[in-house]
């Protein structure tokens, strides 16, 4: 007797970075069978952040010129090849394709609010779309899941399972051959090549007055086992990336934060992350002040992770079998923050 079979599409890298562990643990669990799915612009890239999870996509699928296009080619996939669920973070298209087949629609990362709706945000005005067709909605953290309960979604629809970020920083780290520990401190920049650029002339004042700092852009190096090496061994990332926030912070490097204070407020309140403003003078500042205090540092990468346990990718296999009646629904995860280390 086969197994159901369930579809986990990715549309990025970073989405292929939370779903892989999913994949993993649901072959491991042995009640599903996952079909990782690489979708959207790239799907080649996302194919490569697989691979460093020893995953293969079994579907390509390049997404549309639209989303009424994306839509469109899911839908003749899955009319042929109907899944038992789908799970995937913000795709709305998949989703929506899902949704009118009936399909159900597991949503991790569920109930992550910037504040924003309308023009001044899409992603914003997607996830709440992608809200009123989920399934079940597997939030990361305590504050997402009021969310989704201030937006009327049915309080048993949600799940608190914890980010997958974390599992995957573990399983990375698993597979990486241990690196020499890096002969500089490396602050991680991932921002946009404008911010960047008017970032670069207070980064080489810093880096005339601090020998040994080394400046890496984050798009300057490619996802996979290679980036998360980088980020166990960085001193500090600065980015105004929401899916780097929590990847950094997963591999407990401190996070100084340009803007997104309604979107990463655990983080802040857990002290694992600072908000700096988006001004290269303050950004400079923020920077150099940790430079001078590794404690300072250190204190932020002690207040660990309060995205993820390590356990999440298995809540959302179990939740996602128990769905299709496969086992019980898992336990929500404990509602504090993973402890970190200090590097």
């Amino acid at each position: 007797m086969s197994l159901p079979e369930v579809h986990l599409v990715a549309g990025t890298p970073a989405e292929a970075m939370r779903l892989a562990p999913v994949a993993l643990a649901m072959r491991e669990q042995g009640r599903l069978t996952p079909v990782p799915v690489a979708t959207g612009a790239d799907p080649d890239t996302v194919g490569t952040v697989l691979a460093a999870f020893g995953l293969t996509p079994k579907i390509t699928l390049p997404a549309g010129a639209d989303d009424a296009e994306t839509m469109r080619r899911f839908d003749e996939l899955w009319a042929v090849r109907t899944p038992a669920a789908v799970v995937v973070r913000d795709g709305v298209a998949p989703a929506l394709a899902a949704f009118w087949r009936r399909v159900p629609i597991m949503t991790v990362d569920a109930g992550r609010r910037s504040g924003e709706l309308g023009s001044v945000s899409a992603l914003e005005s997607q996830r709440r779309l992608l809200a009123q067709i989920t399934t079940v909605h597997l939030a990361a953290t305590p504050l997402a899941a009021m969310n989704l309960l201030d937006e009327r979604v049915i309080a048993g629809d949600t799940l608190l399972t914890g980010g997958t970020a974390q599992d995957a920083a573990q399983l990375l780290a698993a597979r990486t051959l241990v690196a020499p520990p890096r002969e500089r401190r490396t602050v991680v920049l991932g921002v946009p090549a404008e911010r960047a650029e008017a970032i670069a002339p207070a980064l080489r004042y810093l880096a005339a007055r601090f020998e040994d700092l080394e400046v890496v852009r984050a798009a300057d190096c490619a996802p996979g086992l290679d980036f998360a090496t980088l980020l166990t061994q960085a001193y500090l990332v600065v980015t105004d990336d929401e899916d780097l926030v929590e990847q950094s912070l997963a591999a407990y490097c401190p996070v100084l934060m340009i803007g997104m204070e309604a979107r990463h407020a655990e983080a802040l309140h857990a002290g694992s992350a600072r908000l700096v403003q988006p001004d290269p003078a303050a950004i400079s500042g923020e920077v150099a002040t940790l430079l001078e205090s590794r404690v300072r540092r250190d204190v932020m990468a002690l207040a660990g992770n309060p995205y993820g346990d390590g356990l999440a990718a298995y809540r959302v296999a179990q939740a996602t079998a128990a769905l299709l009646g496969h086992g019980q629904f898992p336990d929500p995860m404990p509602a504090k923050p993973t402890a970190g280390v200090a590097r």
